[in-house]
């Protein structure tokens, strides 16, 4: 029973995975872009890096905390769009409370 219950949860999060959908931002203008981030919640976004020929980038953009994991906030990001170099966005991140720690209580020697 433990076994199918645990297979059942793994298909249940690949169905969730393949939900999302994939689109080149270099193909499209940060206007719709944004749209589509908006219109959908979350996207993966799949484009060339600039800085090093022939590597793939992507990641997975959201519209609103509520596409994030639980601990997860959302931060801007900037992706190429066939208008722009950089075409303003938000992904999901942990947030960075060592930078917070060091900020507000610098370490004495």
């Amino acid at each position: 029973m433990k076994t199918i219950l645990l297979a059942a949860c793994l298909l249940l999060l690949a169905a969730e995975a393949q939900a999302v959908s994939r689109y080149d931002p270099t193909r499209m203008s940060c206007d719709r872009v944004q749209a589509t981030i908006a219109r959908q919640g979350a996207v993966i976004l799949r484009y060339q890096s600039t800085r090093v020929p022939g590597l793939p980038l992507y990641n997975r953009y959201v519209r609103d905390e509520r596409f994030c994991n639980a601990g997860e906030v959302r931060a801007r990001a900037y992706v190429p769009s066939a208008d722009t170099r950089s075409c303003a966005v938000y992904v999901c991140k942990r947030p960075d409370f060592d930078h917070f720690r060091r900020r507000f209580f610098p370490h004495r020697h």
